[in-house]
């Protein structure tokens, strides 16, 4: 009945990421109404800033009345417009993101194709760079929407880079390496790297040495390398954020034939919180891509109206400078606050500097050391104690028990709540098994044993007083 593009299986929709969601919306948390409900901490959605931009819109109100010098232009914005997109709105964008990157590198506003949200801007990436038959590689863990955004409808195929625990999930030369060599041994054609920095799920930025591993490997083979960089302004400790375009600047290859081989993927979903909008976009050197990408984009179009507004929001230089600023200031504490409660429970968290999420280690809780003992503990943190969450199967991780949780999408009350009832959930767990021999017994020794605590002492999140030096 439906298409064979229609019916192909590779949505990712059965994932237990979006089974979450969905179960999730069917009995959502409400301290008055529902407080037995889901809380939803499996969503990376910030809104610890959101009332600056509610202030800034009522401080200006001719821009949502769409006014300019006294008059309207309301019926200009209602017209067609030209899916290349506003030059205002692309020249703030442009200018915005320079500044999130230190001013240290130059964003011309014409290399910009803007497209509705970091999801149409990836899989338009993958419809003009690779098809069927054709394969990028990822870094594990990854978000769990690349399989629906690089996969569904353009049947690229994705290529685990298998990142562990053991060096803190940092990718490795070798690693790349051996992804490279399975897609040869199911004959596919590499066409890239995809890299998520500041990274999602994991909320650390990616290291210099890193970023030089996936240059040296892409330039070598003459692939393509995306840089997925929606979290960059959400940065509130050390390292600092850099650029896959910093990155080949500081190696002087910004007018080499190596930078047509790079594209950034950018959108203000995150850092100004406003996925509603859907407001996303390739930046890339590519003079043939930005042409196919921008007739691509005429099916993801954004809305004049919306470009209209976030141009004079983000043409405001002294409020956005403010906002970044403030925004990160309250990341950083919500993000302690997380990691402490987790660490009075008793459960560690990669130690982090971006993002809306920890990256959370609950290996210890598991009853055997496999994706089905994970698979269990979600459905148990999920049915029981009704906090939904992201398991690290759903990221792809190649070791089970981490999980995300995110934390710029509650409340302080809320993440007080959830923070007792996953004390209960361990309480419960190690009461449990405390009285079984064999595997129970095994789990309890590990779950109080010191030294694999602090072996993670130099990689794992405990409100490291040393963080911000």
């Amino acid at each position: 009945m439906l298409s064979k593009k229609a019916s192909l299986d590779s949505h990712g929709e059965e994932s237990s990421y979006f089974l979450g969601l969905q179960e999730y919306e069917k009995n959502p948390y409400d301290p008055v109404h529902n407080p037995s409900g889901i809380i939803q901490m499996g969503l990376a959605e910030n809104q610890l800033s959101m009332e600056l931009l509610e202030s800034w819109l009522g401080n200006n109100p001719d821009v949502t009345g769409f006014k300019e010098d006294g008059g309207s232009i309301f019926k200009e914005l209602a017209l067609f417009q030209d899916y290349h997109g506003l030059p205002t709105f692309k020249k703030e964008l442009a200018e915005f993101m320079e500044e999130i990157r230190g001013n240290r590198v130059r964003m011309d506003p014409n290399k910009i194709v803007l497209t509705a949200g970091s999801t149409s801007a990836n899989e338009t990436l993958m419809f003009c760079l690779a098809g069927r038959g054709d394969a990028f590689l990822i870094p594990t863990p990854y978000y769990p929407g690349y399989d629906r955004d690089l996969k569904w409808r353009t049947e690229v195929e994705i290529i685990p880079i298998k990142c562990t625990s053991s060096n803190y999930f940092r990718i490795t030369g070798f690693a790349l390496d051996e992804a490279y060599k399975q897609a040869q041994k199911r004959n596919l054609n590499v066409k890239g790297v995809l890299i998520t920095n500041p990274s999602n799920p994991l909320g650390t930025t990616m290291t210099e040495e890193e970023i030089d591993i996936v240059i040296n490997f892409c330039m070598t083979k003459s692939i393509h390398i995306v840089s997925d960089e929606i979290f960059s302004a959400t940065v509130f400790g050390s390292p600092k954020f850099v650029s896959i375009l910093e990155a080949m600047h500081e190696r002087n290859l910004q007018h080499s034939n190596a930078m047509n081989l790079v594209h950034v993927v950018y959108s203000l979903s995150k850092d100004l919180g406003l996925s509603g909008f859907r407001v996303g976009m390739i930046y890339s050197n590519n003079k043939m891509l930005i042409s196919a990408a921008t007739k691509m984009s005429s099916f993801g179009l954004i809305s004049s109206q919306t470009q209209h507004l976030l141009s004079k929001i983000l043409g405001d230089k002294k409020f956005m400078k403010y906002y970044v600023k403030e925004n990160a200031r309250r990341l950083k504490k919500r993000h302690e606050m997380l990691v402490s409660k987790l660490k009075r429970i008793g459960i560690p968290c990669l130690r982090s500097n971006a993002g809306l999420f920890c990256w959370v280690d609950m290996r210890h809780l598991l009853i055997s050391n496999t994706f089905e003992a994970e698979f269990e503990l979600w459905k148990k943190i999920l049915s029981n104690i009704k906090l939904n969450i992201s398991p690290g199967s759903s990221c792809h991780c190649s070791e089970p028990g981490w999980f995300r949780i995110c934390f710029a999408n509650v409340s302080e009350e809320m993440l007080q709540v959830s923070m007792q009832r996953m004390k209960v959930l361990v309480e419960t767990l190690v009461g449990d098994r405390s009285g079984f021999a064999g595997i129970g017994h095994r789990n309890l020794i590990c779950f109080s044993r010191k030294p694999s605590v602090s072996k993670w002492a130099l990689g794992l999140s405990t409100l490291d007083r040393h963080a911000d030096r």
